[in-house]
């Protein structure tokens, strides 16, 4: 049910803000009390829900109804103890009155759990509800861009069962005290009609009193609720980050964050502490207020012989517990302004889920085609807002089979391609052709690991995969991780895998998943960057023995020996799509016509980034006259080496390279 949700700011007009609460209320208990939808809730249990309902208006007249009984009874006590002074009297009346407590007692309890009963049916319904509509359409990942929209982790795990819980605490509150109130003002009524009345002119004054105290409250807890989100995100973020933070030694610019977000929260704490402060003492004045009325009503009253002194004594419990009632429904309204706050804040974050999962009117979407092939048909690509073109009028197919590498400059789009491909990124025109995603296997930079067993980090994300030890034993074995097993205790060991393992091993991790999944089409982006030329060499070419088609994202020259195809994207939206080889001698090219006043040196260097032959000692060996101790030490000066062929080589002292690079 679409929501319109504005941000929470102190208003004016208590009767739009009542409204705007009302829309927001329905929007989030209407599916569950009311649904209108097909298949929305079962109709089974949708009548559980009401039947408990009723069941708690029940417990709750029961239990007003059985207090009021116990003060005619405690009245009668009075009466039989200093007028009657009947010994045997007392003794049958006193068992009512026992049995009168005990049904109390018991109406109390009764009613208590049955509300938390269904206020916790409520909140796993409510819960799954949002949290269906956060992983449905890639909601949690498109909510990232509503920029109006913070912390969305806290939203769904601290804020939805307070909205479950002050519902029933309210309204169940609301009723008993009413009740009360009504019942105890009729008692007073029937022993003076004066003071009853005088009671009811009373109470809707402090109610109004009440309500127009309680608009600050609202903005206080809604300050209060975003200040603690705001702190949570940030210890979270200093966890998640903990490694980079002591790299740069950053411990007193995070204190200084953590500080000030710190004492936003303590300012809005104190500000709730003062303002129930004077609710507390308007709440005791209002209270002490009815009591000393009564005394001097009745007072006169029982002096004068109109009244017994049963009547006062059941008028004056009347009093009083028409007066903590008033005070306890005057506290529940100030309370429901933490509803308040949390209904508002759900309601925003339900109908954000919803909107940036709606189609927009009147833009254009890339055209999705699934088909045994990857293609790209006169494809425009632009950013989600729209604001930028990434690439303009691409068009290329890759053949079964084929690797594609996609080069350019940083910031160019290369891995928005891989979103559109993925489905994340739709805004542009053109025709994409791609398989159906589950054929299709993402590797990102920074691999995914999830929160489960060794076991399940490798068959996701199809963690059902039947696969034995000996078989998991053999993949680690083939992407270098076989030392993995002797760090921890067997496949079905659940650590924190974010922090015992590297960012290489994690890309290892990730090519694993790709050996067991043997997907037929899969998307890397940078995903070999943490590791070494031996360990990429290795992992590609396990990738190539699969068939598999695949695109990647890279800036490394290693890459190119195992792609046919280079798609370079440049500044301007253009692109072109080559060969490898030709991709090598067009830069060749351009690095020879450099203008004469950069240096020879850096010539040759960037000759030697881009050159296709890169030879160990021993292939120069076998290519020259030199002995390797000869090549080794020439490696060392960092001298040329001419080969028997004429070619010139110049040996990579680069950690990533050491081979030698043909000038």
């Amino acid at each position: 049910m679409p929501t319109q949700v504005v941000q929470a700011q102190p208003s004016k007009n208590v009767f739009s803000d009542f409204i705007q609460f009302w829309e927001n209320a329905k929007a989030i208990a209407g599916p569950y009390w009311y649904p209108t939808k097909p298949g929305q809730r079962a109709f089974s249990d949708v009548i559980r829900a009401w039947g408990m309902l009723i069941l708690l208006i029940l417990l709750i007249i029961a239990f007003v109804g059985v207090t009021a009984f116990n003060s005619f009874i405690n009245r009668y006590i009075v009466d039989i103890i200093l007028q009657e002074k009947d010994y045997s009297k007392f003794i049958n009346i006193i068992y009512f009155y026992a049995a009168g407590l005990v049904l109390v007692t018991l109406l109390l309890g009764f009613s208590r759990f049955v509300r938390k009963q269904i206020a916790l049916d409520w909140y796993k319904w409510l819960n799954n509800q949002i949290l269906d509509k956060y992983l449905s359409n890639r909601a949690y990942y498109k909510i990232n861009f509503k920029t109006d929209i913070d912390n969305p982790d806290q939203r769904l795990s601290q804020e939805i069962e307070p909205i479950t819980s002050n519902a029933l605490n309210f309204s169940a509150t609301f009723l008993e005290k009413v009740l009360e109130m009504i019942t105890f003002a009729i008692i007073i009524w029937s022993i003076s009609q004066q003071i009853a009345i005088a009671l009811i002119i009373y109470t809707i004054m402090g109610n109004f009193i009440a309500v127009y105290l309680n608009q600050e409250l609202n903005s206080i807890n809604q300050a209060e609720i975003e200040s603690k989100a705001d702190y949570n995100y940030c210890l979270t973020h200093v966890r998640n980050h903990a490694e980079s933070i002591a790299f740069f030694r950053g411990e007193n610019q995070e204190l200084n964050i953590l500080e000030r977000r710190f004492s936003k929260l303590i300012a809005n704490i104190k500000r709730k502490i003062d303002w129930e402060r004077n609710r507390d003492i308007f709440n005791r004045a209002y209270q002490v207020a009815i009591e000393l009325f009564m005394l001097f009503i009745l007072a006169p009253l029982y002096i004068k012989g109109e009244i017994d002194f049963g009547q006062v004594e059941q008028a004056s419990v009347a009093s009083f517990m028409f007066a903590t009632a008033l005070g306890e429904l005057i506290t529940a309204f100030g309370s429901s302004g933490n509803f308040s706050s949390y209904v508002e804040r759900l309601a925003e974050f339900s109908s954000a889920l919803e909107d940036v999962t709606k189609q927009p009117e009147n833009v254009s979407t890339l055209k999705i085609a699934e088909e045994n092939h990857l293609a790209f048909e006169n494809v425009t690509l632009q950013t989600p807002n729209y604001e930028q073109v990434i690439v303009e009028d691409l068009s290329l197919s890759v053949q079964p089979g084929e690797g594609l590498l996609i080069v350019g400059p940083s910031g160019r789009g290369k891995s928005s391609l891989l979103r559109a491909i993925a489905g994340l990124w739709n805004a542009g025109t053109g025709r994409l052709v791609r398989p159906p995603l589950e054929e299709v296997l993402f590797l990102p930079q920074r691999p995914y690991i999830i929160l489960g067993t060794l076991r399940e980090q490798l068959l996701y994300p199809n963690t059902s995969r039947q696969m034995t030890d000996a078989e998991l034993k053999e993949v680690l074995q083939q992407v270098n991780l076989q030392n993995l097993l002797s760090r921890v205790d067997g496949f079905d060991t659940e650590v924190p895998w974010e922090n015992i393992l590297s960012i290489g091993e994690q890309q290892r991790l990730a090519f694993a998943r790709l050996l067991i999944t043997h997907p037929s089409f899969t998307i890397l982006d940078e995903a070999t960057s943490a590791l070494d030329l031996q360990n990429e060499g290795s992992l590609y070419q396990k990738l190539q023995s699969t068939k598999t088609t695949f695109i990647s994202v890279g800036h490394r020259e290693s890459l190119f020996d195992y792609h046919q195809w280079v798609l370079e994207l440049s500044q301007d939206s253009s692109w072109q799509l080559v060969t490898v080889q030709d991709y090598r001698n067009q830069k060749a090219i351009n690095i020879q016509s450099a203008p004469n006043n950069e240096s020879q040196n850096q010539s040759q260097i960037l000759t030697e980034t881009i050159t296709s032959e890169k030879l160990t000692h021993k292939e120069i060996s076998e290519l020259t006259n030199y002995s390797i101790s000869t090549i080794r030490s020439k490696a060392s000066k960092g001298d040329s080496i001419t080969t028997r062929d004429g070619l010139t080589y110049r040996y990579d002292k680069n950690s990533s390279v050491l081979k030698w690079l043909r000038v």
